[in-house]
């Protein structure tokens, strides 16, 4: 049955062919699935000058005013949450991904109050790219019904990529590259080490080690160490995992 249904209204999410279609989708496959609401929002391009965002719901108008009015994403725990996580999680789990500081709990309750009590939240983050969340919302008094949550998990993911696709983005057709020797002094940088540290620990001059930094930053137009780092993950070049392995093993 749960197979059943995520094949006919994954079908129409997948095929949308306008936002609007997409919205009549989620709305149907919201109620299917024994929610009341949903909200999909999306962040492309991570802050670049094409980059853009797409927010699709059907929240009570006085909590879209409220929400997009006062900006409440910059404070929203839900969507913090969600970029700590690669499966859906119930809003109930949330302290179990993030802290939550005291704005971001008044956030949340005001939600409630305004008839989000609880939700599931299928997250999506593909670094440099996309940045994106598809919630499954009940109202006070219901409960999430949990026999349909891995139908939720599916149907999320082919909504946070069916909203990409038709927002139009394309990511950069050419990206900086850097050489190997400049990857590798970015690399270290990025585990902490001064220029001199590097050239010891690549066995190169240390004037060596500072052009290609220079080198690597001029390639990404930035002129601060901690951006260069922060394209190169972006870009793939570098991981967390190549940062924080090494931690832990030294």
């Amino acid at each position: 049955m749960r197979l059943g249904l995520v094949e006919l209204l994954g079908d129409s999410i997948l095929t949308a062919s306008s936002i609007d279609h997409l919205h009549e989708a989620l709305t149907r496959a919201t109620r299917d699935m024994g929610f009341d609401r949903f909200a999909l929002s999306l962040e492309i391009g991570c802050g670049a000058d094409s980059s853009t965002s797409l927010l699709i719901h059907d929240y009570p108008a006085s909590w879209a005013d409220v929400y997009i009015g006062f900006n409440l994403a910059a404070s929203d725990p839900v969507r913090r949450a969600a970029e700590r996580s690669v499966l859906g999680f119930g809003w109930r789990n949330i302290l179990d991904l993030v802290p939550m500081t005291e704005i971001e709990k008044t956030t949340f309750e005001t939600g409630r109050r305004h008839g989000l009590a609880d939700g599931f939240t299928v997250p999506r983050h593909l670094p440099g790219d996309v940045t994106g969340s598809c919630s499954f919302v009940t109202g006070l008094g219901k409960s999430i019904p949990h026999a349909m949550l891995i139908v939720a998990e599916m149907l999320g993911a082919m909504a946070i990529a069916s909203a990409r696709q038709l927002s139009g983005w394309t990511s950069r057709s050419v990206q900086p590259r850097l050489t190997d020797r400049q990857r590798d002094c970015v690399l270290w940088a990025a585990r902490g080490k001064t220029d001199w540290e590097i050239s010891r620990i690549l066995d190169i001059s240390h004037e060596t080690v500072i052009q290609h930094l220079k080198d690597a930053r001029e390639r990404y137009e930035t002129h601060k160490r901690a951006s260069l780092i922060l394209y190169a993950l972006y870009d793939g070049l570098i991981s967390f995992a190549d940062i924080f392995r090494w931690r832990v093993r030294s």
